[in-house]
């Protein structure tokens, strides 16, 4: 296996699939997810001649169960690593809820300022500010994110089949086509990773104050949220993103879920693939 080793000493696990002279796509996951939760993604590009690179953030998947650095501050850091070692240029990074938030913090603090990204993609993502706030009244309150703290030092594993079971995918609609697979697939990437780092984690996607971010990011940045979606709030998250973006585009999709990337991997590889290739 791939990995790139941080300044700070942490391994991180990477998969880089495709010609090395192609245009290159990185995938940035989602909380407690691993790079695994893009392969509707990674294949979908890889056939159509891109190099595709996707990586397990720290404490998450394949990467180092570190017990320190799990903020978006070391998030975007250590995608910074990878891209480095990797030596991408001319990057699309498409980053999913916590990854979202990722990508926003590497482009603003790493990837725009060395040259090294063209285009970014926020999918159901977390910025600009999650927790409710007095200057954020769309967001969830904090009592939200303390009883994911709660479950999580409780019962991790049965946590992590609750959420992708009810919400995360709609599953929990009526008339949902619920699928099985894709609940245990969801398990399978939480439990390989650490219960520090996912515990920390929620602070990181909750708490992180991610406006200025928004508003340095000068390249075309395209954010793509469902409309019911019940983990990351549309009003507190999509629509006020993109007004932060100096070339921000937004769309948005009725009826599907913050695990759409997954469910609804058709819609979604479609309009990322016009996008990139606008």
């Amino acid at each position: 296996m791939d990995y790139v080793t941080t300044p700070d000493g942490t391994q991180i696990f990477y998969k880089d699939w495709g010609p090395k002279d192609a245009r290159p796509i990185m995938f940035h996951h989602g909380w407690p997810l691993s790079s695994d939760d893009w392969d509707a993604q990674l294949l979908f590009f890889l056939a159509r001649g891109y190099r595709v690179v996707a990586h397990d953030r720290r404490g998450h998947g394949r990467s180092a169960q570190v017990d320190h650095g799990h903020d978006m501050d070391h998030y975007a850091a250590d995608a910074f690593s990878v891209v480095e070692a990797l030596d991408l240029r001319g990057v699309v990074h498409i980053g999913h809820s916590t990854g979202g938030g990722e990508v926003a913090r590497y482009v603003a603090r790493h990837g725009e300022p060395a040259g090294r990204v063209a285009k970014a993609v926020l999918v159901a993502a977390v910025p600009p500010l999650m927790v409710q706030t007095e200057s954020n009244p769309a967001g969830l309150p904090r009592a939200v994110f303390d009883g994911f703290r709660a479950a999580l030092a409780a019962n991790r594993a049965q946590f992590f089949r609750d959420v992708p079971a009810g919400p995360f995918y709609g599953f929990n609609r009526d008339g949902a086509e619920v699928k099985e697979g894709v609940i245990q697939n969801w398990w399978r990437q939480g439990m390989m990773g650490g219960a520090k780092a996912h515990y920390d984690g929620i602070k990181a996607f909750s708490e992180t104050d991610q406006t200025e971010d928004l508003k340095s990011i000068s390249l075309p940045v395209m954010v793509l949220h469902g409309e019911d979606d019940q983990i990351v709030p549309i009003g507190a998250s999509a629509h006020k993103s993109v007004h932060l973006l100096p070339n921000g585009s937004l769309k948005t999709y009725p009826g599907l879920s913050h695990g759409m990337l997954t469910v609804n991997a058709d819609i979604l590889n479609a309009d990322l693939l016009a996008f990139i290739e606008a």
